[in-house]
Parts: C-alpha cells; structure tokens; sequence
C-alpha cells in the first residue's frame, strides 16, 4: 500500500482568499501490489497420451508454447476437463488466486471474492518438488542449457522445460496454483 500526500495551505496562489478554509490535506491509498505470475503462457497440444492412455480419468498431454519456446507435460482430469490434439490454451502458474497477491487464506469468516479462478476453467494446487538443467543443442537457449520444472498436483503431474531466463520465478518446495483458460 503507498500513500501520495497532497496538501493545499492558505498560502497556495490558485486559492482566491487566504482563509483557513482552504487549509486541508488529502490522503490518496493506492494498491500497488498485483499477483506477480510465475508463469504464462499460450500452448499449443501436440500430443493425447503419446505413450497410451494410462488411467480412465486422466490424460497426458504434451503441448508447446507460443511465446518462449517452453514444452509442458501435463497430467489432465479429462473426465471433468477435456483436452484434444491442437487445442490452444492460456496457461498460469501463480502462487496465489488473489489479484492483490496475498496469499490464499481459509474460508472461515471471508467475504467471498472475486480471484484470479473467476477467469480460469480447470484449476489445480500443487508443489513443486525438483528442478535440474540439461545441457544440449537448442534453439531457445545460447549455451544450449534447458532447465526442467517438475511440480505435482495432488498426484497429477507437470514437467515444464525451457530456457533458464524464463524460471527465474521457480523454487523447490514452493507451493502454487496451475490455471488453465482453453482459447478459440
């Protein structure tokens, strides 16, 4: 929260009088703080289950992003949420649903609110659990190093590979949210 302070005295020459009716201050709060992403992108699904369908509830996607070169593999609840090859999608990864960016709290005694969910259709909460590089030929990266992002959520999991600039955000052990928008 910042405060900006402006203050008009008597001695202020766009006041026509000197009287200590024009002797106030004003006070305005601005929120500066919004949830800062720490991810974002448009991906593209190349593959369904390129290794066979596993589980009746869940699929395996494999997708490609438009913007920073990155691939995802991603465990899907395709019964509740069904995704099919080219399908395009805006995919967040955000360490809280509040648009102020505090963190998520419990629902006891809260006023219901708007949050970033109110934008996403499949959402999901997990952890991130291992990070590594892998050093090879890329066209995304100068030295050819790609670093992997493994996280799960509640047993279905997530592996994003890319070029280091784009995982600066990243920690093990940090918690976050995945929210999924598919686009037309």
């Amino acid at each position: 929260m910042t405060d900006f302070i402006l203050r008009l005295t008597k001695e202020e020459p766009s006041c026509p009088k000197p009287t200590p009716q024009y002797s106030f201050a004003v006070v305005v709060k601005l929120s500066v703080r919004m949830v800062d992403f720490l991810f974002d992108d448009i991906f593209t699904i190349e593959k369904v289950d390129p290794d066979g369908k596993k589980f009746d509830k869940v699929s395996r996607i494999v997708a490609q992003s438009e913007k920073r070169g990155v691939s995802l593999i991603l465990d899907v609840n395709t019964e509740i949420y069904p995704m099919h090859e080219k399908d395009k999608f805006l995919m967040v990864l955000s360490p809280t649903l509040n648009w102020s960016g505090a963190p998520v709290a419990g629902k006891q005694g809260q006023v219901e609110q708007k949050s970033l969910a109110d934008k996403f259709d499949y959402i999901m909460h997990g952890l991130l659990y291992k990070m590594s590089t892998e050093k090879g030929k890329s066209e995304y990266s100068k030295e050819g190093v790609k670093v992997e992002v493994y996280a799960s959520f509640g047993g279905l999991q997530m592996m994003l590979k890319g070029d280091p600039t784009n995982c600066t955000k990243f920690k093990i052990d940090q918690n976050m949210f995945l929210l999924i928008r598919k686009l037309i």
